[in-house]
Order: C-alpha cells, then sequence, then structure tokens
C-alpha cells in the first residue's frame, strides 16, 4: 500500500526500532496521528534529550546524566566490589533486587569471534585499569551464560588471576519455581556446579 510521504518515513522510523515490524510500526505511526500536537512535541523532545543529554559514565561505562554517575559518586557503595555485566540494563536489573551494594563496570557487549568482537571492542581495557585501585577485593562477573557471555568471563578471569584480586562467577541454574522435568541439559548442568551446602 502505498501511503504519503510523511507517513512512511514515520513508519521505517518506527522500523528501525528493534523487535518493530511493518504492522507495528504502522500501527505506532497512526498513532501517533491522533495524539495531541503537544504530546507529539513532547515525545518528540524525549527523544532528541535522551540522545543529547545521556552518556557513558567515564568510570565504570554505566548510562548517565552526570560525571561519574550516580552509583559510583555514592559514598555508600562497597568499593571492594566490581561486578561485570554485560549491558546497562543489566545495572538497572541488579539495582531493582536491591542486594547488592558494591560498584559495577559495564562491558558494553561480550567477546564473539563470530561478530569479530574481540577483548580490545569492549569496555575491558578500562576494567583492568580500575583494578590497580588498592581497594578492590572481588570481582564479580556477571556476563550473561551464553557462549559469548561465557567466554567474556573466563577472558576476563585469567586475566585479572596474576593480580591476586578473588574472582567470582553468579551461579547459574534453575529458577524458582522451576520444574526439573522441564530443564534443559545446560540449565541442569549449571544448577548442580552451582550448588552449596545447606
Amino acid at each position: 500500500m502505498h501511503y504519503p510521504e510523511p507517513i512512511s518515513r514515520l513508519i521505517d522510523s518506527f522500523m528501525k526500532l528493534p523487535g518493530i515490524g511493518p504492522k507495528t510500526a504502522s500501527r505506532l505511526a497512526f498513532f501517533v496521528l491522533t495524539m495531541e500536537e503537544d504530546s507529539v512535541l513532547t515525545f518528540a523532545k524525549s527523544l532528541v534529550d535522551a540522545k543529547r543529554e545521556l552518556t557513558y559514565c567515564s568510570t565504570c561505562g554505566h548510562i548517565t546524566d552526570v560525571d561519574p554517575c550516580h552509583i559510583c559518586q555514592d559514598p555508600r557503595r562497597d568499593r571492594s566490589m566490581i561486578c561485570v555485566v554485560q549491558d546497562t540494563k543489566d545495572v538497572i536489573a541488579m539495582e531493582k533486587m536491591r542486594d547488592y551494594n558494591g560498584l559495577y563496570h559495564v562491558l558494553q557487549g561480550a567477546i564473539s569471534p563470530m561478530d569479530g568482537i574481540g577483548p580490545e571492542d569492549i569496555n575491558i581495557p578500562a576494567l583492568i585499569q580500575r583494578l590497580h585501585n588498592d581497594e578492590v577485593q572481588e570481582l564479580i562477573l556477571a556476563t550473561n551464560p551464553t557462549i559469548e557471555g561465557e567466554a567474556t568471563a573466563m577472558y576476563i578471569s585469567r586475566l585479572v588471576k596474576p593480580s591476586g584480586i578473588k574472582t567470582t562467577r553468579i551461579a547459574h541454574g534453575l529458577p524458582v519455581g522451576g520444574d526439573l522435568e522441564y530443564a534443559d541439559e545446560v540449565t541442569l548442568s549449571k544448577a548442580l556446579e552451582g550448588r552449596r551446602e545447606l
């Protein structure tokens, strides 16, 4: 179907977002047409402001509007621990839990030779630089339980080992409320590896 040029451009713009196909993009574009002009302008301004005003923390790599970020600035945080995550969304997930009070380091990706991403292409050099700080006693590797996440965790643990800093990996396994019979072999294997004494 042929749409007027402004709506076609809007549909194309929505389709650039992850998980948005042609039907959803069309639905969103036509919804925008029904919005009040003030609401559309506020929406557009929010997009522009997010792009212009947000940056990455020069210390940890988390997305922020101040540098260093609020977490790195907080004097109540335990500076002896750094939790290494792949993405800024992982920091948000950890913070919602409210159980972790240390610092973070966001890698902005994972090692993936198939995609041409090596250790120098993600935020590993900055992490090694941070570890020269005498306060850091434990590095918690919380990369995703994927092949890339595991490879990244292994690479970092080997890199850090000579420094004597304690390096731990978050446990992976069965979710609370999950049934053994529905778990795959890898999940069961990880659950067995991560077992602890009661």
